[in-house]
């Protein structure tokens, strides 16, 4: 099995295509296994999975402490990823709150280290932006920990494109990490990708499978798990579950084989432009851009139509050249069999409710320039 590599940033930090987030192998999702955790471990290693992601609050600490068991003695193969701002407390417990000071942030990285069994991170976000210390403080404790070799590469974790920016001015970002997949899609629209797009930074999907949601496991809140589990609190809970009992399965029966619902959902961010992201540096003049044109519904496999524009090194023009995209898994696209771009019917008008006899007469538009 071949894994594809990118590059994170523009530091440029060398990860495989799909990483293995770690939290559900001691927190938030039900009753944790060590057992199968390290054998799951063991076989993404094996596989050339090596991007591990964690973080402090998972446990909390008992996640690190599980990763640094299962890396011991082989340190250099994995690109170790963790993260910073949910508050643990003195008695070792999470208060639930966001702390982004600086003493704080100098604080946490030498439990996450002692955890890990490692001298350095090659990647550390700021897990949550803290509302009440400005990013700056923030990004000026965790550049500090990169200068004193206790840290690679920086990050962030959910924020904004204002956030990543200020963020960015402090220290180069190297990735971004956001929930993404075919339910949660609120980077395509809140300015997220656009601004790691222009700013060179990668850009790290988390739950590309729902949560499970999109494995077809999980058809009802009555298949998760009983105890703290935040499936059943998490942001957009309902919808997934709704969409995952509608969902009919795969009959064994059907052929041609279909995609199953988890290798659609794993394989559809690298069929999005969001794959395009994790480019060290923005497009070059002259590269293709997309446009949708034929949006799908969120739990759909089915694939998107995009127009790709190429220009014309004559005119500088871009000529729209509709194309088949690729689905989902992945096919070559077939420039000589074009995909129709449907036209959408015009919008029809609303009628003109009628006018009480009784109501003002209409106002004619004013004529005067605005300010007056």
């Amino acid at each position: 099995m071949a894994i594809k590599h990118r590059t994170l940033g523009t530091p440029g930090l060398q990860v495989p295509a799909q990483g293995l987030g770690c939290m559900g192998m001691t927190f938030g999702y039900g009753n944790a296994d060590a057992a199968e955790a390290l054998a799951t471990i063991d076989r993404a290693l094996e596989l050339g999975v090596n991007l591990l992601d964690t973080a402090d609050m998972y446990g909390p600490h008992t996640n690190e402490e599980l990763i640094g068991r299962a890396i011991a003695g082989r340190r250099e193969k994995v690109v170790l990823a963790s993260k910073v701002g949910n508050e643990i407390g003195d008695d070792g417990q999470l208060t639930w709150r966001i702390n982004g000071r600086p003493d704080y942030i100098r604080r946490s990285i030498e439990g996450t280290l002692r955890r890990l069994g490692t001298d350095h991170l090659d990647l550390y976000y700021l897990h949550r932006v803290d509302p009440d210390v400005p990013v700056e403080e923030s990004f000026g404790a965790l550049a500090e920990l990169v200068r004193a070799g206790l840290v690679r590469h920086l990050g962030i974790s959910e924020a904004g494109p204002a956030t990543i920016r200020r963020a960015h001015a402090v220290h180069p970002l190297t990735a971004v990490q956001t929930e993404y997949s075919l339910f949660t899609r609120d980077v395509e629209v809140n300015g997220v990708l656009d601004t790691v797009r222009e700013l060179g930074i990668g850009f790290v999907a988390y739950s590309p499978l729902g949560r499970g949601f999109l494995t077809g496991t999980i058809r009802g809140t009555s298949d998760i798990p009983e105890g703290l589990d935040f499936r059943r609190i998490a942001r957009g809970s309902r919808t997934r579950t709704s969409a995952a009992t509608c969902r009919s399965s795969t009959s064994s029966s059907t052929w041609p084989p279909r995609p199953t619902p988890p290798s659609c959902a794993w394989r559809w961010p690298g069929c999005s432009p969001a794959a395009r992201t994790s480019s060290p540096s923005p497009a070059p003049s002259g590269a293709p851009t997309w446009r949708r044109t034929s949006p799908r519904p969120a739990w759909s496999c089915r694939p998107t139509c995009w127009r790709r524009s190429t220009p014309s090194p004559r005119t500088g023009s871009r000529p729209a050249t509709a194309i088949r995209t690729r689905r989902c898994p992945p096919s070559a696209a077939d420039p000589a069999h074009p995909r129709p771009i449907p036209t959408p019917p015009p919008p029809t008008p609303l009628p003109t409710p009628p006018r009480h006899p009784h109501a003002d007469p209409p106002t004619r538009p004013s004529t005067r320039p605005p300010g007056e």
